[in-house]
């Protein structure tokens, strides 16, 4: 078992810009079994041979306890940045159900990132606490015939069920359409399912992405950081298919599409996550220099060259 060096890393705000959360603690590195064929860190490691997706590195738990020993109470973190904290290696060494277990005596809210239904396990229901936690559940099409030709994670119709059980359960719960591609969403579908929020973040292409889907590529006609993304037009025509979710809120990538679904559509402007029990009264700070093209690759890269 190879050692991930470094599960705890806080993202320079000049990367993430309006992004809330860039506090990331990943139990998992270098290798992820779900193995999404669009996935950047799949991509950004794979040619280098540092991509091991059935051997991931395992964090160590004293690592762990020793990274998150100076965040302050009431923080939040992610889960799930580079790699699925629930990939089934999960299984095995349980690192994502101890470190939870510290994050609750922190007192430190924990915002999971997830394809996999192994987040709904009883032991793991038994040891959230309802005011820390926090899930984003991702869905990527509503058919699980489709979704498997692009990725191994638990199968869209079992991640739906665990949406709606954490919903049940009172757990702070969003349907993470991510990436929102639309010929592979039928949205009646989506909008039957039992979740008072949604979060839509549409695909952005690259050459690798271009080679990820069966689909035309057309659409994707503005250049920004690097990446072709839908026109704004599209992607309010869009995300207006979702307005019946009591709250819905779109992340965005494209600074100028960012500022309209900030001002123009989002149930809480201040904060694309949209976390409950988080309360912000302005808007994250930008400056001039981060309102420019970027990509966030160079700076994944960098990072991953200290494991």
């Amino acid at each position: 078992m190879q050692e991930y060096k470094s599960p705890y890393t806080v993202t320079e705000r000049k990367i993430v810009k309006w992004c809330r959360y860039n506090a990331r603690l990943d139990t998992y590195g270098r290798g992820c079994a779900h193995n999404c064929n669009y996935c950047y860190a799949r991509h950004l490691l794979d040619f280098r041979g540092n991509w091991k997706p059935f051997e991931p590195a395992v964090a160590d738990l004293a690592t762990i306890h020793n990274a998150i020993s100076d965040i302050k109470p009431g923080s939040v973190v992610k889960m799930g940045g580079m790699t699925d904290c629930f990939q089934p290696v999960e299984g095995k060494y349980h690192r994502t159900l101890e470190t939870i277990k510290m994050l609750n005596d922190k007192k430190i809210h924990y915002l999971i990132v997830t394809k996999s239904a192994t987040c709904c396990f009883p032991e793991y229901l038994d040891v959230y606490d309802p005011e820390l936690a926090h899930f984003q559940i991702s869905v990527t099409a509503t058919d699980d015939y489709r979704g498997n030709k692009y990725e191994t994670a638990s199968p869209q119709s079992e991640r739906i069920r665990a949406i709606e059980t954490l919903q049940r359960l009172g757990f702070d719960t969003t349907l993470r359409l991510s990436p929102y591609i639309p010929q592979f969403v039928d949205t009646d579908t989506i909008k039957n399912i039992d979740c008072e929020k949604i979060l839509i973040e549409f695909l952005k292409v690259n050459p690798h992405v271009m080679r990820c889907f069966d689909i035309d590529y057309y659409e994707y006609t503005e250049k920004f950081g690097g990446h072709l993304n839908l026109p704004l037009d599209r992607k309010i025509e869009l995300a207006e298919r979702f307005n019946g979710f009591k709250e819905h809120n779109v992340g965005e990538f494209v600074y100028s599409h960012y500022l309209y679904f900030r001002d123009n559509y989002n149930t809480n402007p201040f904060d694309c996550c949209n976390l409950r029990g988080i309360t912000y009264s302005d808007y994250p700070e930008i400056d001039q220099d981060d309102r420019n093209q970027f990509t966030i690759f160079d700076y994944l890269e960098s990072k991953e060259r200290e494991q």
